[in-house]
């Protein structure tokens, strides 16, 4: 039998593997939440002073800033044009018959006059030959109807015609002469019909891709379009405006009708030309609720083409005097603009603002005064009263134009 010491002894050696597992579990569990309290710990430590955008020595946010100035800002009116020739032409035929020879390439700048394309004349040319045969033969009979006319008058006088012989002698006179003015209309026909067997350019403008050949047979009538030209130089620029912001354009074009209006690319990054506003359209698209407005411009180096999408830019007006600052500064508060504006003691305010015309990265607003400090950066790190340190220059850069004197 074991004695009670060795039952003891057996106890023990069972209970401490139990204790080493409980032991582990402990340490494990200590384990996470060290790791779980370590962040929050390095959240609670102050941040070294004077790093960049951090706040410097005393705990004041260090911020980039700029000046309030006085300037001139003009005031655009920005949509989506389409470019639109002043002149586009479709070439029909007006007579049929075979196509002898075109005289131009494709994409070619045309010159008004300029030969196309030439339509076998043959036909033509045998079909004036006998109208003007008609009207020689008939020309003669009139002739000779004149001729018997004045000896029927001088033989009237001696009665020796009657008075019904000398008014029929009249008839027939008149009668050859219609019969000669009928000739004469188609010989003038049959050249008109002639000449278009030779198709010319109406007008200067580039002519698009070939649409006959030599050797076709074309017939008038006919939809089919021999060629397009199309006005390049001047041209056309067709935008639409709210009709809300049709009286302020109208006041201004009836002030001056030079208004100008600039072009750019799709991206907006690069100006294609500037022109002017040439007319607008006689009514309210009450679909969309704008009115269509043409512009003018020049276009020698063909940086406009017809039907390309551009973004126009009409002036409709110029502030002047007015309180010029960086857009960037601007926050706003639900429907309220505001700054925050640094005071003497380098510190903030928070000052209500109206913007009336922003472009270009400024901003013309009301409610600030020409050398006021507005903060330009790290917005998140300043409030009202809150002190401040400005980064770079020891005195603010202007944003536009002079400040005022103070």
């Amino acid at each position: 039998m074991a004695t009670s010491e060795s039952i003891q002894m057996e106890s023990e050696e069972h209970k401490h593997p139990r204790n080493k597992k409980r032991l582990l579990a402990w340490t494990l569990v200590l384990l996470i939440c060290a790791l779980l309290l370590l962040p929050l710990f390095h959240q609670t430590k102050v941040p070294a002073a004077g790093g960049p955008g951090g706040p410097s020595a005393g705990g004041a946010a260090e911020v980039n800033v700029a000046t309030a100035a006085t300037g001139s800002m003009d005031i655009y009116l920005d949509a989506l044009g389409t470019v639109t020739p002043q002149n586009t032409v479709n070439l029909y035929s007006l007579v049929n018959g075979r196509v002898l020879s075109v005289g131009y390439r494709e994409g070619q700048m045309v010159s008004k006059g300029q030969l196309l394309a030439e339509i076998d004349p043959a036909p033509y040319q045998a079909q004036l030959q006998q109208a003007l045969g008609t009207l020689k033969r008939d020309s003669a009979l009139l002739e000779q109807a004149r001729s018997d006319l004045k000896r029927y008058q001088t033989a009237i006088k001696d009665h020796a015609v009657s008075e019904q012989t000398l008014y029929n002698q009249e008839q027939t006179v008149k009668q050859y002469e219609g019969t000669v003015e009928n000739d004469q209309g188609t010989v003038q026909y049959d050249k008109v019909q002639l000449g278009y067997c030779r198709i010319v350019a109406p007008m200067s403008g580039r002519i698009g891709l070939r649409l006959i050949d030599p050797g076709n047979t074309i017939f008038s009538g006919s939809s089919n379009t021999i060629a397009v030209i199309t006005q390049i130089d001047p041209i056309t620029v067709v935008f639409s405006v709210p009709e809300d912001r049709l009286p302020q354009v109208r006041k201004r074009f009836a002030k001056t009708s030079a208004l100008s209006v600039d072009v750019y690319d799709r991206a907006q990054t690069a100006q294609l030309a500037a022109g002017k506003l040439l007319t607008f359209d006689n009514a309210v698209d009450t679909s969309t609720g704008t009115v269509k407005l043409r512009a003018l411009f020049n276009n020698r180096d063909n940086s406009l083409f017809p039907n390309q999408f551009v973004n126009t830019r009409l002036q409709i007006d110029t502030l002047t005097d007015a309180i010029l600052i960086p857009t960037v500064a601007i926050q706003y508060n639900g429907q309220q603009a505001f700054v925050y504006r640094v005071k003497a003691d380098k510190t903030i305010a928070i000052q209500n603002i109206a913007v009336i015309n922003t472009d270009k990265g400024k901003s013309a607003i009301t409610g600030l005064t020409a050398g006021d400090t507005v903060v330009i950066s790290n917005f998140d790190r300043v409030q009202e009263g809150a002190a401040v340190t400005i980064a770079g220059e020891s005195r603010p850069q202007p944003a536009a134009g002079k400040p005022a004197a103070k």
